[in-house]
């Protein structure tokens, strides 16, 4: 995949296009001193990270409050940023050596409105300026889903979306999410199923209906040891 072929996910422009290149630059830079990505392949980065970031971009109204859990290399966050500047994203990740390189792209392709937190999620999930407080939350993170309904839906506002980025063979997990996904407030509205250069993809679109319970999530390492089942 070229860069040209992110025009499919959304209307770039030149000059974004141009930040995508130079993020490229700058990850695979970080990528000798941290590690941030297996994959170095300029090609297949557009594809499996630039492109993939990109798909749920549909999903984003304008203006969008939205919160990146475990962004990694940060995506899909900086991705969604680059291709609409109105979003107000947030950017959190537990290791600090990321959120350094976070913050140099930030700064490197000069992007507003975005900011980046060095923490656990379970952890800030509780935290007044962070709890029940966006728009939209986002991961692609590779727990299963009972587990990260537990992170993502304390973030949102009642009436806010979880949009969970998966691979193939998802139904079981769905299966095995809904009490949890149930407790903490959420209603899984849609699944989308599709291909992206050969790799199925899936993305679960998940409503927040109501508050989480004050107690959740419980406190850091709970949630992946004694997932709620």
């Amino acid at each position: 995949m070229k860069y040209e072929d992110l025009q499919k996910y959304a209307n770039l422009s030149k000059e974004q296009l141009e930040k995508f290149k130079v993020y490229y630059k700058s990850l695979i830079e970080w990528n000798e001193k941290i590690n941030l990505t297996a994959i170095t392949d300029e090609s297949e980065v557009i594809t499996k990270h630039f492109a993939d970031s990109l798909s749920i971009l549909k999903y984003i109204k304008n203006n969008s409050k939205v919160i990146d859990v475990g962004t990694g290399a940060g995506f899909p966050g900086i991705p969604l940023k680059i291709a609409n500047d109105s979003l107000k994203i947030t950017l959190l990740d537990s290791l600090n050596k990321r959120v350094l390189f976070l913050d140099e792209v930030i700064k490197e392709l000069n992007l507003k409105d975005i900011n980046t937190i060095h923490g656990r999620a379970e952890e800030v999930a509780h935290d007044k300026e962070h709890r029940e407080q966006y728009d939209i939350a986002v991961c692609r993170a590779v727990a299963k889903l009972n587990v990260l309904a537990e992170y993502m839906l304390p973030y949102l506002k009642v009436g806010g979306t979880f949009i969970c980025m998966k691979g193939p063979n998802i139904n079981e997990e769905i299966d095995s999410s809904m009490k949890a996904i149930k407790l903490l407030g959420g209603k899984i509205e849609k699944v989308e199923s599709f291909e992206l250069e050969e790799n199925q993809r899936n993305i679960i679109i998940i409503k927040k209906e109501k508050n989480s319970p004050k107690n959740f999530p419980r406190k850091a390492g709970t949630p992946s040891k004694s997932p709620i089942e």
